[in-house]
Protein backbone atom coordinates (compact mmCIF):
# COMPACT_ATOMS: atom_id res chain seq x y z
CA UNK A 1 0.00 0.00 0.00
CA UNK A 2 2.32 2.76 -1.43
CA UNK A 3 1.17 6.16 -0.72
CA UNK A 4 0.83 6.87 -4.47
CA UNK A 5 -0.63 3.55 -5.06
CA UNK A 6 -3.43 4.16 -2.97
CA UNK A 7 -5.33 6.98 -3.87
CA UNK A 8 -4.09 8.02 -7.52
CA UNK A 9 -6.40 5.04 -9.04
CA UNK A 10 -9.60 6.34 -7.57
CA UNK A 11 -9.03 10.01 -7.95
CA UNK A 12 -11.43 10.31 -10.86
CA UNK A 13 -14.07 9.15 -8.50
CA UNK A 14 -12.41 11.22 -5.97
CA UNK A 15 -12.76 14.50 -8.16
CA UNK A 16 -16.27 14.18 -8.63
CA UNK A 17 -18.78 17.18 -9.89
CA UNK A 18 -19.61 18.67 -6.46
CA UNK A 19 -17.55 19.50 -4.02
CA UNK A 20 -18.45 21.17 -0.38
CA UNK A 21 -16.18 23.88 0.06
CA UNK A 22 -15.82 25.98 3.37
CA UNK A 23 -18.92 27.95 3.76
CA UNK A 24 -20.27 26.87 0.96
CA UNK A 25 -19.87 24.25 -2.23
CA UNK A 26 -18.66 24.21 -5.47
CA UNK A 27 -21.14 22.69 -7.91
CA UNK A 28 -21.52 22.21 -11.60
CA UNK A 29 -25.18 24.26 -12.84
CA UNK A 30 -25.48 24.94 -16.52
CA UNK A 31 -22.44 23.70 -17.00
CA UNK A 32 -20.71 26.45 -14.93
CA UNK A 33 -18.67 25.85 -11.93
CA UNK A 34 -19.84 28.99 -9.16
CA UNK A 35 -16.62 30.79 -7.13
CA UNK A 36 -17.54 30.44 -3.88
CA UNK A 37 -16.97 33.96 -1.90
CA UNK A 38 -14.18 32.92 0.39
CA UNK A 39 -12.26 31.48 -2.73
CA UNK A 40 -9.49 33.89 -4.72
CA UNK A 41 -10.32 34.83 -8.22
CA UNK A 42 -6.52 32.97 -8.77
CA UNK A 43 -7.00 30.10 -6.80
CA UNK A 44 -10.99 29.44 -8.16
CA UNK A 45 -9.10 29.56 -12.03
CA UNK A 46 -6.52 26.85 -10.93
CA UNK A 47 -8.86 24.75 -9.24
CA UNK A 48 -11.35 25.37 -12.26
CA UNK A 49 -9.23 23.40 -14.25
CA UNK A 50 -9.49 20.47 -12.60
CA UNK A 51 -13.67 21.04 -11.92
CA UNK A 52 -14.99 22.29 -15.15
CA UNK A 53 -16.05 20.46 -18.49
CA UNK A 54 -13.38 20.83 -21.54
CA UNK A 55 -15.95 23.20 -23.11
CA UNK A 56 -15.66 25.40 -20.23
CA UNK A 57 -11.95 26.05 -19.59
CA UNK A 58 -11.05 28.54 -21.99
CA UNK A 59 -11.96 31.63 -19.53
CA UNK A 60 -9.74 30.24 -16.40
CA UNK A 61 -6.93 29.70 -19.62
CA UNK A 62 -7.28 32.93 -20.43
CA UNK A 63 -7.43 34.52 -17.27
CA UNK A 64 -4.62 32.23 -16.02
CA UNK A 65 -2.43 32.96 -19.05
CA UNK A 66 -3.24 36.68 -19.01
CA UNK A 67 -2.47 37.29 -15.06
CA UNK A 68 0.31 35.46 -15.09
CA UNK A 69 2.92 35.95 -12.07
CA UNK A 70 5.70 33.69 -10.93
CA UNK A 71 3.86 33.35 -8.33
CA UNK A 72 1.64 31.06 -10.30
CA UNK A 73 4.33 28.41 -10.48
CA UNK A 74 3.41 26.59 -7.26
CA UNK A 75 -0.97 26.52 -8.36
CA UNK A 76 0.15 24.72 -11.41
CA UNK A 77 2.32 22.39 -10.12
CA UNK A 78 0.18 21.38 -7.53
CA UNK A 79 -3.12 21.48 -9.94
CA UNK A 80 -0.74 19.61 -12.45
CA UNK A 81 0.18 16.70 -9.39
CA UNK A 82 -3.72 16.02 -9.65
CA UNK A 83 -4.89 16.53 -13.08
CA UNK A 84 -5.45 13.35 -15.37
CA UNK A 85 -6.57 15.73 -18.65
CA UNK A 86 -3.93 15.42 -21.24
CA UNK A 87 -5.27 18.61 -23.04
CA UNK A 88 -5.02 20.97 -19.79
CA UNK A 89 -1.46 19.75 -18.71
CA UNK A 90 -0.50 20.08 -22.46
CA UNK A 91 -1.65 23.47 -21.90
CA UNK A 92 -0.33 24.17 -18.64
CA UNK A 93 3.61 22.71 -19.51
CA UNK A 94 3.32 24.70 -22.60
CA UNK A 95 2.42 28.31 -20.54
CA UNK A 96 5.22 27.09 -18.15
CA UNK A 97 7.42 27.17 -20.60
CA UNK A 98 6.74 29.87 -22.22
CA UNK A 99 6.79 32.22 -19.20
CA UNK A 100 9.78 30.65 -17.20
CA UNK A 101 11.93 30.29 -20.30
CA UNK A 102 12.51 26.31 -18.93
CA UNK A 103 12.25 24.05 -21.31
CA UNK A 104 11.80 20.78 -18.63
CA UNK A 105 8.94 19.20 -21.23
CA UNK A 106 6.10 17.52 -19.42
CA UNK A 107 8.56 15.97 -16.83
CA UNK A 108 6.24 17.03 -13.38
CA UNK A 109 9.28 15.67 -11.27
CA UNK A 110 12.23 18.28 -13.28
CA UNK A 111 9.36 20.93 -12.43
CA UNK A 112 8.92 20.22 -8.92
CA UNK A 113 12.99 20.45 -8.68
CA UNK A 114 13.68 23.33 -10.40
CA UNK A 115 11.28 25.27 -8.43
CA UNK A 116 12.25 24.22 -5.25
CA UNK A 117 15.95 25.61 -6.23
CA UNK A 118 14.33 29.02 -6.92
CA UNK A 119 13.61 31.82 -4.34
CA UNK A 120 10.21 30.87 -3.00
CA UNK A 121 7.49 33.14 -4.66
CA UNK A 122 4.62 32.89 -2.52
CA UNK A 123 1.10 34.31 -3.75
CA UNK A 124 -0.45 35.78 -1.46
CA UNK A 125 -4.16 33.13 -1.29
CA UNK A 126 -1.61 29.92 -2.09
CA UNK A 127 -2.39 28.45 1.10
CA UNK A 128 -6.36 29.48 0.92
CA UNK A 129 -5.53 27.76 -2.71
CA UNK A 130 -4.31 24.95 -1.55
CA UNK A 131 -6.82 24.00 1.62
CA UNK A 132 -9.54 24.25 -1.14
CA UNK A 133 -7.52 22.49 -3.46
CA UNK A 134 -7.05 19.36 -0.85
CA UNK A 135 -9.82 19.10 0.46
CA UNK A 136 -11.65 17.87 -2.85
CA UNK A 137 -9.81 14.82 -1.88
CA UNK A 138 -10.19 14.78 1.87
CA UNK A 139 -12.52 17.19 3.88
CA UNK A 140 -10.11 16.97 6.83
CA UNK A 141 -7.16 18.55 4.61
CA UNK A 142 -9.08 21.83 4.66
CA UNK A 143 -7.75 22.47 8.03
CA UNK A 144 -4.10 22.14 7.37
CA UNK A 145 -3.85 24.92 4.89
CA UNK A 146 -5.07 28.80 5.21
CA UNK A 147 -3.88 32.08 4.76
CA UNK A 148 -3.31 33.03 7.97
CA UNK A 149 -1.71 29.77 9.11
CA UNK A 150 2.36 30.23 10.16
CA UNK A 151 4.37 28.32 8.36
CA UNK A 152 8.14 27.17 9.15
CA UNK A 153 8.86 25.88 5.62
CA UNK A 154 7.83 26.33 1.81
CA UNK A 155 4.55 25.71 1.24
CA UNK A 156 5.15 24.41 -1.88
CA UNK A 157 7.97 21.84 -0.78
CA UNK A 158 4.27 20.11 0.57
CA UNK A 159 2.96 17.86 -1.75
CA UNK A 160 -0.07 15.51 -1.12
CA UNK A 161 1.64 11.70 -0.82
CA UNK A 162 -1.69 9.59 -2.24
CA UNK A 163 -3.90 9.15 0.92
CA UNK A 164 -6.51 10.84 3.21
CA UNK A 165 -6.23 11.90 6.66
CA UNK A 166 -4.69 8.46 8.80
CA UNK A 167 -5.15 6.80 5.27
CA UNK A 168 -2.69 4.50 6.47
CA UNK A 169 -3.90 3.98 9.82
CA UNK A 170 -1.73 4.18 12.72
CA UNK A 171 -1.68 1.78 15.14
CA UNK A 172 -3.06 2.90 18.61
CA UNK A 173 -2.23 0.92 21.78
CA UNK A 174 -1.57 -1.86 19.99
CA UNK A 175 -2.00 -5.79 20.91
CA UNK A 176 1.27 -7.11 21.98
CA UNK A 177 2.14 -10.81 22.69
CA UNK A 178 5.14 -12.59 23.95
CA UNK A 179 8.13 -13.45 22.34
CA UNK A 180 7.29 -16.88 22.60
CA UNK A 181 4.11 -16.09 21.37
CA UNK A 182 5.40 -14.53 18.02
CA UNK A 183 5.72 -18.05 16.07
CA UNK A 184 5.30 -15.34 12.88
CA UNK A 185 8.31 -13.93 13.10
CA UNK A 186 11.72 -15.78 11.97
CA UNK A 187 15.13 -14.82 13.28
CA UNK A 188 16.18 -12.81 10.19
CA UNK A 189 12.57 -10.86 10.39
CA UNK A 190 13.93 -6.51 10.53
CA UNK A 191 12.28 -4.74 14.09
CA UNK A 192 12.64 -1.97 15.50
CA UNK A 193 13.81 -2.84 19.49
CA UNK A 194 12.37 -0.45 22.37
CA UNK A 195 13.25 -0.55 26.17
CA UNK A 196 11.89 1.90 28.37
CA UNK A 197 12.12 1.60 32.52
CA UNK A 198 12.11 -2.13 31.64
CA UNK A 199 9.87 -2.85 29.32
CA UNK A 200 11.08 -4.12 25.87
CA UNK A 201 8.73 -4.25 22.67
CA UNK A 202 9.46 -5.29 19.34
CA UNK A 203 7.29 -3.28 16.26
CA UNK A 204 8.07 -5.33 13.09
CA UNK A 205 8.93 -3.85 10.23
CA UNK A 206 7.06 -6.21 8.26
CA UNK A 207 3.70 -4.48 10.28
CA UNK A 208 4.76 -0.99 10.83
CA UNK A 209 5.37 -0.30 7.34
CA UNK A 210 1.79 -0.72 6.66
CA UNK A 211 0.74 1.57 9.46
CA UNK A 212 3.73 4.02 9.36
CA UNK A 213 2.95 4.87 13.20
CA UNK A 214 2.25 3.34 16.80
CA UNK A 215 0.89 5.17 19.46
CA UNK A 216 2.21 3.39 22.98
CA UNK A 217 2.83 3.34 26.34
CA UNK A 218 6.35 2.10 27.00
CA UNK A 219 7.57 1.98 30.76
CA UNK A 220 4.93 4.15 31.94
CA UNK A 221 5.12 6.76 29.29
CA UNK A 222 3.22 7.29 26.01
CA UNK A 223 5.29 7.53 22.82
CA UNK A 224 4.44 7.80 19.25
CA UNK A 225 6.98 5.76 16.92
CA UNK A 226 6.68 7.36 13.55
CA UNK A 227 8.23 4.96 10.73
CA UNK A 228 9.19 7.40 7.41
CA UNK A 229 8.73 4.26 4.86
CA UNK A 230 9.67 6.80 2.08
CA UNK A 231 12.78 8.31 3.88
CA UNK A 232 13.45 4.69 5.86
CA UNK A 233 13.65 6.66 9.33
CA UNK A 234 11.63 4.83 12.45
CA UNK A 235 11.66 8.12 15.43
CA UNK A 236 10.50 7.53 18.95
CA UNK A 237 8.64 10.92 20.47
CA UNK A 238 7.28 11.27 23.68
CA UNK A 239 4.09 12.63 23.13
CA UNK A 240 3.30 14.64 25.81
CA UNK A 241 5.33 18.62 25.98
CA UNK A 242 5.03 20.04 29.35
CA UNK A 243 2.12 18.55 30.05
CA UNK A 244 -0.20 19.00 27.01
CA UNK A 245 -0.59 15.66 25.34
CA UNK A 246 -0.08 15.90 20.98
CA UNK A 247 -2.37 12.70 19.69
CA UNK A 248 -0.35 13.01 16.28
CA UNK A 249 -1.43 10.86 12.67
CA UNK A 250 -0.80 10.54 9.35
CA UNK A 251 -1.56 13.69 7.82
CA UNK A 252 -1.34 12.16 3.68
CA UNK A 253 1.52 14.69 2.82
CA UNK A 254 5.18 15.22 2.70
CA UNK A 255 7.53 17.87 2.52
CA UNK A 256 10.93 16.52 0.75
CA UNK A 257 9.98 12.80 0.87
CA UNK A 258 9.94 13.19 4.53
CA UNK A 259 6.48 12.33 6.23
CA UNK A 260 4.02 15.19 7.87
CA UNK A 261 2.74 14.10 11.30
CA UNK A 262 -0.75 16.07 12.21
CA UNK A 263 -1.97 16.78 15.83
CA UNK A 264 -5.93 16.07 16.28
CA UNK A 265 -6.47 19.30 17.88
CA UNK A 266 -4.82 21.88 15.89
CA UNK A 267 -4.67 20.32 12.54
CA UNK A 268 -1.29 21.75 13.02
CA UNK A 269 1.26 19.65 10.51
CA UNK A 270 4.60 18.25 12.05
CA UNK A 271 7.37 17.45 10.92
CA UNK A 272 8.83 13.62 11.57
CA UNK A 273 12.33 14.30 11.41
CA UNK A 274 12.22 17.52 14.09
CA UNK A 275 9.32 16.34 16.12
CA UNK A 276 7.76 20.17 15.93
CA UNK A 277 4.91 21.79 14.16
CA UNK A 278 5.78 23.02 10.99
CA UNK A 279 2.50 24.66 10.08
CA UNK A 280 -0.38 25.98 11.68
CA UNK A 281 -1.19 27.37 15.24
CA UNK A 282 1.31 25.86 17.09
CA UNK A 283 4.25 27.11 14.85
CA UNK A 284 6.82 29.28 16.84
CA UNK A 285 5.40 28.70 20.59
CA UNK A 286 8.80 26.36 20.82
CA UNK A 287 7.36 23.47 20.96
CA UNK A 288 9.99 20.16 20.09
CA UNK A 289 9.03 16.64 21.29
CA UNK A 290 11.69 14.96 23.47
CA UNK A 291 13.19 12.04 21.09
CA UNK A 292 13.95 8.45 22.63
CA UNK A 293 16.19 5.82 21.45
CA UNK A 294 14.99 3.45 18.95
CA UNK A 295 17.47 0.27 17.46
CA UNK A 296 17.19 -1.31 14.30
CA UNK A 297 17.73 -5.42 14.32
CA UNK A 298 16.83 -8.43 13.43
CA UNK A 299 13.95 -10.90 15.64
CA UNK A 300 16.51 -13.27 16.94
CA UNK A 301 19.16 -10.93 18.11
CA UNK A 302 16.44 -8.58 20.00
CA UNK A 303 15.10 -11.84 21.44
CA UNK A 304 18.15 -13.16 22.21
CA UNK A 305 18.69 -9.96 24.50
CA UNK A 306 15.79 -9.55 25.31
CA UNK A 307 14.13 -13.20 25.85
CA UNK A 308 10.72 -11.48 28.21
CA UNK A 309 9.96 -8.66 25.01
CA UNK A 310 6.92 -8.26 24.15
CA UNK A 311 6.28 -7.64 20.28
CA UNK A 312 3.61 -6.69 18.21
CA UNK A 313 0.35 -9.10 17.49
CA UNK A 314 -0.35 -9.59 14.13
CA UNK A 315 -4.37 -9.22 15.36
CA UNK A 316 -4.04 -5.14 14.35
CA UNK A 317 -7.46 -5.39 13.32
CA UNK A 318 -6.59 -4.24 9.77
CA UNK A 319 -6.35 -7.03 6.88
CA UNK A 320 -2.85 -6.75 5.70
CA UNK A 321 -0.32 -9.00 3.99
CA UNK A 322 2.02 -9.09 6.88
CA UNK A 323 4.72 -11.25 5.27
CA UNK A 324 8.57 -10.06 5.65
CA UNK A 325 9.22 -7.35 2.91
CA UNK A 326 5.61 -7.78 1.27
CA UNK A 327 5.22 -3.98 1.71
CA UNK A 328 6.80 -1.07 -0.36
CA UNK A 329 8.73 -4.00 -2.06
CA UNK A 330 9.70 -3.00 -5.23
CA UNK A 331 10.17 0.87 -3.51
CA UNK A 332 12.72 -0.59 -1.50
CA UNK A 333 14.28 -2.90 -4.05
CA UNK A 334 15.33 0.47 -6.06
CA UNK A 335 17.52 3.36 -5.43
CA UNK A 336 14.54 5.51 -7.19
CA UNK A 337 12.31 7.79 -5.47
CA UNK A 338 8.43 8.26 -5.17
CA UNK A 339 8.83 11.79 -4.53
CA UNK A 340 11.52 13.96 -5.76
CA UNK A 341 13.37 16.44 -3.49
CA UNK A 342 15.42 19.63 -4.06
CA UNK A 343 19.17 17.77 -3.55
CA UNK A 344 20.59 15.42 -4.28
CA UNK A 345 23.87 14.31 -2.33
CA UNK A 346 25.83 11.37 -4.69
CA UNK A 347 28.51 10.69 -2.29
CA UNK A 348 26.29 7.84 -1.52
CA UNK A 349 23.46 6.10 -3.04
CA UNK A 350 19.77 7.38 -2.24
CA UNK A 351 18.97 4.60 -0.38
CA UNK A 352 22.17 3.73 1.61
CA UNK A 353 21.24 3.59 5.35
CA UNK A 354 23.11 6.25 7.44
CA UNK A 355 22.81 6.60 11.00
CA UNK A 356 21.46 9.88 11.86
CA UNK A 357 22.34 12.00 14.99
CA UNK A 358 20.78 15.33 16.07
CA UNK A 359 20.70 17.07 19.35
CA UNK A 360 18.66 20.24 18.83
CA UNK A 361 18.56 21.03 22.50
CA UNK A 362 22.34 21.20 22.03
CA UNK A 363 23.50 22.51 18.68
CA UNK A 364 22.71 23.06 15.18
CA UNK A 365 25.19 20.62 14.31
CA UNK A 366 23.78 17.18 12.73
CA UNK A 367 25.74 14.03 11.73
CA UNK A 368 25.17 10.78 9.25
CA UNK A 369 27.73 7.96 9.71
CA UNK A 370 27.55 5.61 6.44
CA UNK A 371 25.63 2.18 7.84
CA UNK A 372 28.39 0.08 6.19
CA UNK A 373 31.12 1.88 7.74
CA UNK A 374 29.85 1.56 11.58
CA UNK A 375 29.55 -2.40 10.43
CA UNK A 376 33.40 -1.94 9.96
CA UNK A 377 34.20 -0.15 13.11
CA UNK A 378 31.83 -1.66 15.57
CA UNK A 379 33.44 1.10 18.12
CA UNK A 380 33.31 4.24 16.87
CA UNK A 381 33.53 7.64 18.54
CA UNK A 382 32.64 11.15 17.30
CA UNK A 383 31.16 14.44 18.90
CA UNK A 384 28.04 16.62 17.93
CA UNK A 385 28.60 20.02 19.02
CA UNK A 386 29.65 19.41 22.86
CA UNK A 387 27.99 15.94 23.15
CA UNK A 388 31.05 13.49 22.94
CA UNK A 389 29.71 10.14 21.93
CA UNK A 390 30.68 6.26 21.05
CA UNK A 391 28.85 4.17 18.62
CA UNK A 392 28.32 0.23 19.08
CA UNK A 393 27.46 -2.16 16.29
CA UNK A 394 26.83 -5.22 17.01
CA UNK A 395 26.84 -8.03 14.44
CA UNK A 396 23.57 -7.57 13.45
CA UNK A 397 24.44 -4.40 12.53
CA UNK A 398 22.48 -2.81 15.23
CA UNK A 399 23.61 0.68 16.56
CA UNK A 400 23.61 2.00 19.79
CA UNK A 401 25.02 5.53 21.10
CA UNK A 402 25.84 6.44 24.06
CA UNK A 403 27.81 9.56 25.81
CA UNK A 404 31.22 9.28 26.27
CA UNK A 405 32.46 12.20 27.97
CA UNK A 406 35.95 11.92 28.72
CA UNK A 407 35.88 8.27 28.53
CA UNK A 408 37.73 6.69 25.78
CA UNK A 409 36.55 2.83 24.72
CA UNK A 410 38.70 0.53 22.97
CA UNK A 411 36.78 -2.75 22.26
CA UNK A 412 33.43 -4.54 22.03
CA UNK A 413 32.22 -7.98 22.05
CA UNK A 414 29.63 -7.16 19.92
CA UNK A 415 27.12 -8.72 22.58
CA UNK A 416 27.33 -6.71 26.26
CA UNK A 417 30.91 -6.04 27.20
CA UNK A 418 32.74 -2.73 26.54
CA UNK A 419 36.50 -2.19 27.37
CA UNK A 420 38.20 1.20 27.88
CA UNK A 421 41.30 2.70 26.59
CA UNK A 422 42.60 1.97 30.90
CA UNK A 423 41.66 -1.58 30.93
CA UNK A 424 38.02 -1.00 32.72
CA UNK A 425 35.02 -3.09 31.90
CA UNK A 426 31.40 -1.81 31.20
CA UNK A 427 28.08 -3.79 30.43
CA UNK A 428 25.95 -2.06 28.00
CA UNK A 429 22.29 -2.44 27.95
CA UNK A 430 19.20 -0.26 26.05
CA UNK A 431 19.15 2.46 28.48
CA UNK A 432 23.45 2.91 29.63
CA UNK A 433 27.26 1.87 29.64
CA UNK A 434 27.54 1.25 33.19
CA UNK A 435 31.39 0.25 34.13
CA UNK A 436 32.14 -1.74 37.37
CA UNK A 437 32.58 0.82 39.72
CA UNK A 438 28.82 1.94 38.90
CA UNK A 439 29.46 4.77 36.76
CA UNK A 440 27.03 5.46 33.84
CA UNK A 441 26.94 6.81 30.51
CA UNK A 442 23.78 7.53 29.63
CA UNK A 443 22.09 5.93 25.88
CA UNK A 444 21.38 9.21 23.45
CA UNK A 445 19.02 9.36 21.21
CA UNK A 446 19.44 7.83 17.47
CA UNK A 447 17.99 6.25 14.39
CA UNK A 448 18.75 4.88 11.11
CA UNK A 449 17.54 6.39 7.73
CA UNK A 450 17.80 6.45 3.93
CA UNK A 451 21.07 8.70 3.17
CA UNK A 452 18.56 11.12 0.48
CA UNK A 453 15.85 11.77 3.36
CA UNK A 454 17.91 12.40 5.87
CA UNK A 455 20.42 15.17 3.36
CA UNK A 456 17.39 16.51 2.16
CA UNK A 457 16.22 18.00 5.38
CA UNK A 458 19.16 18.47 6.61
CA UNK A 459 21.42 19.53 3.87
CA UNK A 460 24.46 21.40 5.91
CA UNK A 461 24.86 17.71 7.70
CA UNK A 462 28.10 16.11 8.35
CA UNK A 463 28.65 12.35 6.83
CA UNK A 464 31.27 10.12 7.71
CA UNK A 465 31.25 7.25 5.08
Amino acid sequence: MSYRNIALQHLRALITVCFVIAAGSICAQDNKIERPPDLDKTAYAFISLLLQPDLALTEPMNYIEQTWQPTYIAMSLDMLSLNRRASVSHWMYKVLRNKTGQNLGNDLQSWFVWAWNQPEQRHEHYAQFKSHLYRLIDPLFAGYFDDQRQTDIRLDEVRWGGVAQDGIPPLRSPKMISAGEADYLKDGNVVFGIEINGDARAYPKRILAWHEMFVDEIGGTEFAGVYCTLCGAVILYQTNYQGVNHALGTSGFLYRSNKLMYDQKTQSLWSTTRGEPVIGPLVGQGIQLQRSYVVTTTWGEWRRRHPSSSVLSLDTGHSRNYDEGAAYRDYFATDELMFNVPKIDTRLNNKDEVLALTFPKHSDITLAIHAEFLANHPVYHDSVGPISLVVLTDTSGANRVYQSESTKFDSYDQDRLVMDSEGNQWVMTEEALTSTDGEKLDRLPAHRAFWFGWYAVHNETRLVQ
